[in-house]
């Protein structure tokens, strides 16, 4: 696309084309990693004890920053990961960390949003099977 289209563009347009692309990503990301798939699989799950347990707003705050936090995370490892295989097709160690790196920062989140979780609903569990 010649830069001086995009440009010559208003800036409500260029603003509402900044909506179509990143839903593009969110598409692209969702049919082409599974590790998104996981995560919306469990996001899903999350959801549906919240309300099976009626957590308090509080805790659903929590969740919901959770699960977006989770899925930006997720696809900003995407990005990285694209984006050195962009750069180049040999192995590089540095390569090889950056990415290694992205997928560590991927699961310490995970590895809290899990501990989380925990905190809000085995309460609530525990209830329910005592």
């Amino acid at each position: 696309m010649d830069m001086d289209y995009k440009d010559n563009l208003s800036t409500g347009k260029k603003f509402l084309r900044s909506f179509k692309f990143a839903i593009k990503g969110i598409k692209l990301v969702f049919l082409k990693e599974f590790n998104f798939l996981v995560h919306f699989i469990t996001a899903l799950a999350a959801v549906a004890a919240g309300f099976i347990f009626s957590i308090s707003k509080v805790e659903w705050l929590v969740i919901i920053l959770l699960i977006a936090g989770m899925f930006a995370l997720e696809m900003m490892n995407t990005a990285v990961e694209r984006a050195v295989d962009l750069v180049t097709e040999d192995y590089h160690p540095l390569a090889g960390q950056a990415k290694d790196i992205a997928a560590g920062a991927v699961l310490c989140y995970a590895v809290g949003a899990v501990i989380i979780g925990l905190i809000i609903f085995l309460p609530k569990l525990w209830i329910v099977f005592t």
